[in-house]
């Protein structure tokens, strides 16, 4: 494993990470799946002790992964262990009527930060993210000044924000230019490059950078085909529907070459394309077993800036159909 430090902050992380989504097990708010379908806590916690085993010492979850279950199987394995990173998010809820509500009121802020805190077992959270946030939320300066309290508090030792999957704009012009914040977690991926203008500015600035979805889904494994079902409670069930899973498998045979070239597998490519941007400070592949730990753990091959140029003019030129497939399921 490499390590590397997160932006100006003072914390190091694991180059891949766990993404502790998953493990929040099933969960549904408003007859909408917000989980991976069912998790076995059990198997949850090795694969937690086992990813630390591995090198893999950065955990990012949300107080909205199984409605708090996550931060609590975290909290319950590494408690206030100083040799783990542990990033968590705020602003989604269950709001009254069994709704998802954003709620990013300075009042419900500092009450779920607490609460975050008793679960994950810690004395302070060390990268605190606003969970998709917009920039209305942002404007007026009063959150920001709640969060520099909360860092002042020690309850917290760093923040930023988790970016929107397919328009991230807005909100990353405003931190940019705002300079809000310490960090930003990103979806970044084969499939997904619409980050890529800001990733030398979030450098520049000194931002530590997230990787998430690094196999969008599932869809940079090479595991489905266009008959492949997933359960109602996973939340996949309606994101990766028949036009995505059809337009995916078109795209998979060049990846699949390139991977073979280099003696690994789809999913070290997708994580070795995302390794190559010097912007990029840790990917989190969502991770269920210990085996999944153990495998993710290992750093992949480099790949030549040549390659990486062509999946940088795949995505350009060969992705548009499966991009506005992937924007309409949501």
């Amino acid at each position: 494993m490499q390590y590397v430090r997160f932006g100006n902050t003072d914390l190091e992380v694991s180059r891949i990470g766990f993404g502790a989504w998953a493990i929040g097990g099933e969960a549904e708010v408003g007859g909408i799946p917000i989980g991976w379908g069912p998790a076995d806590d059990a198997v949850s916690v090795k694969a937690l002790h086992k990813s630390l085993d591995s090198g893999i010492t950065f955990y990012d979850t949300a107080d909205f992964y199984g409605l708090g279950h996550s931060e609590e199987l975290i909290g319950k394995t590494f408690g206030n262990r100083a040799d783990v990173v542990v990033a968590t998010k705020v602003g989604q809820r269950q709001g009254e009527g069994n709704t998802i509500q954003i709620d990013y009121s300075l009042e419900y802020v500092r009450k779920a930060c607490e609460q975050s805190l008793r679960r994950l077992r810690r004395d302070s959270i060390d990268f605190y993210q606003l969970h998709v946030a917009k920039v209305p939320n942002l404007q007026n300066g009063e959150l920001e000044g709640l969060l520099q309290d909360l860092q002042k508090e020690g309850k917290i030792r760093w923040y930023g924000i988790s970016l929107v999957t397919f328009m991230p704009e807005p909100e990353a012009e405003f931190c940019l230019e705002n300079r809000f914040g310490h960090g930003f977690q990103v979806v970044y991926n084969i499939f997904n490059q619409l980050i890529t203008p800001y990733l030398a500015q979030m450098q520049q600035g000194g931002y530590g950078v997230i990787a998430r979805m690094p196999l969008q889904f599932g869809l940079l494994t090479g595991k489905f085909d266009t008959n492949t079902a997933f359960l109602p409670s996973d939340h996949r069930s309606f994101r990766l529907t028949k036009a995505v899973l059809q337009e995916a498998a078109k795209l998979l045979q060049p990846l699949q070459k390139m991977a073979q070239d280099y003696g690994m597998n789809l999913a070290q490519l997708a994580f070795s394309f995302i390794l190559s941007n010097p912007a990029i400070s840790t990917v989190i592949p969502g991770i269920r077993t210990p085996e999944q730990a153990v495998r993710n753990a290992e750093l992949p091959p480099a790949l030549s800036p040549t390659d990486r140029d062509w999946l940088v003019q795949f995505w350009q030129e060969d992705c548009r159909n499966l991009f506005a497939a992937m924007k309409q399921a949501g």
